[in-house]
């Protein structure tokens, strides 16, 4: 009882002090509940309409039709994953089964595609998941997918710029006998041995130049832009169909025997069985990411209720039946068990099927080359597209700098942070090996497509009578089929890539308790409307 009286008389002596120890708990309480409320303010749904209907001089013009969207989508969609990743997945995951990783991919695709146009359709603002996410989610979540894009599109540019600049040399020796010294087409990282001499990397210039060259096209203008990429994925196309319409007699059925190999391991990675095809889906769903980067092209469409769903599910289908025949042929022209030797078809491995198992099509090899490097040339262009409207929408949030939204004058572009873009690419590019930043491209747009799906079952329950001119079918069936899908293959991906990007997180964190929730209107009004 003494101390139970001495006890009370510290709290009265705390209070006659000015410290009123129930009134800081309940300040305490109030506080961290207002800061975890504020973490998921929501966006409104009419606000984004709104703003896809705002014009003026700091709008983006609207020029793109559904032909546009379909051809941005293909542009992003066909490059480094068909050229590079389907050796990748087949040598050291799936084997000849990597046709069938490439329909697991294709389906959580479908499935995410078509949440995806569902949202595109409801709020066609620039923008992509981000803007999805900030709908349905809240701030924090949004934050997450927008900072988590940065890997989708400025690290996947980087390292489609650094084939570049391995296909440019490739280009250079086949009609020239002539190629970039390696200490300047190769970061500091990278070595070279011949002999007794070591040649050490300096510098990437190539991938610089590519960077440069794009940039300067994309301030210039979105419509001028596009008519680029047209005819970049007008060629691509046409060499795709014909090494699948001449190689296809070229396959060798043994190299398809058995089409799924038994479940071992290879060089520390699941190969053969199913956990081998859903290791391989994780490789070549890199091939897929371009179909999301049509969304953040949504402010500048014409009519984008009807024509971003047509943009992004046709994009889409052509490129899926692309890719399963071309992975196909790929491995019947060659092993899978040659793709693991970079002597031989490790690198450079469609140029080396066709010039090693069809002879008499050398000039087809040549070819696929050059399609590769446009190929490549318009994958990077759509990706640094995408990364700054990402950022258009973030910086009018509030949620970075006013900087990366400000329009030009007589081109009506994001143009400062377009070369924003381009210093922050291009350091990469010049002075980071391309495997570094690989499978964090896959993972990062795999944690995107899980939450634009959940997003769509939050949706239809907080605005039910939103408009909708595309309906997701099969609501909640579908998005949680995507979610799931995703999330298994973010699970192939391994350990090592969730720890990059926790990491990536973690830089993304600081920042945003740091400066954007400062800053962000939405939360600004919701205090203004509170007071």
């Amino acid at each position: 009882m003494e101390k139970e009286s001495q006890n009370l008389n510290h709290i009265h002596d705390f209070k006659n002090h000015g410290f009123d120890l129930e009134s800081w708990l309940q300040t305490l309480v109030r506080t961290i509940l207002g800061v975890s409320m504020s973490l998921f303010v929501r966006k409104p749904l009419a606000t984004l309409v709104a703003e896809s209907q705002e014009t003026g001089e700091h709008t983006l013009h609207r020029h793109l039709g559904a032909f546009n969207l379909i051809l941005l989508g293909i542009g992003a969609i066909i490059g480094a994953g068909l050229f590079v990743r389907t050796a990748a997945a087949a040598a050291n995951h799936a084997g000849p089964s990597v046709t069938f990783s490439f329909i697991v991919a294709a389906i959580g695709c479908a499935f995410a595609g078509m949440c995806y146009a569902e949202f595109a359709s409801m709020t066609p603002v620039a923008g992509s998941a981000y803007t999805y996410s900030y709908a349905t989610m809240g701030e924090f979540f949004a934050w997450i997918i927008g900072w988590d894009l940065v890997l989708e599109y400025a690290l996947g540019a980087a390292t489609v710029a650094i084939a570049w600049s391995e296909y440019l040399n490739k280009l250079t020796e086949q009609f020239f006998g002539w190629s970039v010294p390696y200490e300047y087409c190769h970061s500091p990282f990278q070595s070279q041995t011949i002999g007794e001499v070591t040649t050490q990397g300096i510098i990437n210039l190539p991938a610089i130049f590519i960077l440069l060259v794009l940039t300067l096209v994309l301030v210039r203008g979105i419509q001028e832009s596009a008519w680029v990429n047209g005819v970049i994925v007008f060629v691509k196309v046409i060499i795709v169909a014909l090494v699948i319409a001449f190689g296809w007699s070229f396959i060798n059925p043994e190299n398809h025997t058995p089409m799924i190999p038994k479940p071992t391991e290879y060089d520390g990675h699941a190969f053969g069985g199913w956990k081998g095809i859903l290791a391989g889906a994780g490789v070549v769903f890199f091939a897929f990411i371009g179909f999301d980067a049509v969304s953040t092209a949504a402010q500048e469409t014409k009519n984008p209720a009807k024509n971003m769903p047509i943009g992004i599910l046709g994009s889409l289908t052509i490129c899926t039946v692309l890719y399963v025949l071309f992975s196909y042929v790929l491995t019947g022209i060659s092993s899978y068990e040659e793709f693991r030797d970079p002597s031989r078809g490790g690198e450079a491995s469609v140029t080396y099927a066709i010039a090693t198992h069809m002879p008499g099509y050398d000039w087809l090899a040549k070819l696929v080359t050059v399609a590769i490097l446009f190929g490549f040339s318009s994958v990077i262009m759509v990706m640094l597209l995408g990364q700054s409207r990402v950022f258009f929408s973030m910086s009018r949030d509030g949620l970075v700098p006013k900087v990366f939204s400000q329009i030009h004058p007589k081109y009506r572009t994001p143009w400062k942070s377009n070369w924003l873009f381009f210093v922050f690419v291009a350091v990469f590019a010049a002075f980071v090996p391309g495997d570094v930043v690989g499978d964090m491209t896959s993972i990062g747009t795999l944690f995107a497509f899980v939450l634009v799906s959940v997003g769509i079952i939050i949706m239809r329950k907080s605005d039910p009578n939103a408009e909708r001119p595309f309906r997701t079918p099969l609501v909640p069936l579908v998005p949680i089929l995507g979610a799931l899908i995703c999330g298994a293959m973010i699970f192939g991906l391994g350990n090592e890539n969730w720890m990059r990007l926790v990491v990536w997180l973690a830089i993304g964190f600081v920042i945003y308790f740091g400066y954007s929730m400062r800053h962000s209107k939405v939360r600004l009004a919701a205090k203004g409307k509170a007071s």
